[in-house]
């Protein structure tokens, strides 16, 4: 591979890396967040006993869920995307030698 493809796919990935951080950050307020509200949630229900507390604690829960899968899916991208970012910096000084 030429010097400037892995330079310009070097910059490519760097900036997906970039906003995939950014969208962490973001992922990772909201699901602060919805973790509080399903813990509100929980206390509620076991305050109240009610069916309709209970309902909304499993629901709050599940929203909460969703977004830690989110999160999950966010962390493994950026894995990705350092890895290759480590291959095509490894090509680069392999190429400058």
């Amino acid at each position: 591979m030429s010097r400037s493809l892995v330079e310009r796919r070097l910059l490519e990935v760097n900036a997906r890396l970039k906003r995939a951080r950014e969208e962490l950050v973001i992922v990772e307020e909201q699901l602060a967040a919805l973790s509080d509200t399903a813990e509100d949630a929980r206390l509620r229900a076991l305050v109240s006993e009610t069916p309709l507390a209970d309902r909304e604690h499993h629901e709050a829960r599940k929203h909460a869920d969703a977004m830690a899968r989110g999160r999950a899916a966010v962390l493994a991208s950026i894995a990705e995307l350092e890895t290759a970012q480590d291959r095509l910096l490894d090509q680069l000084v392999i190429e400058s030698r």
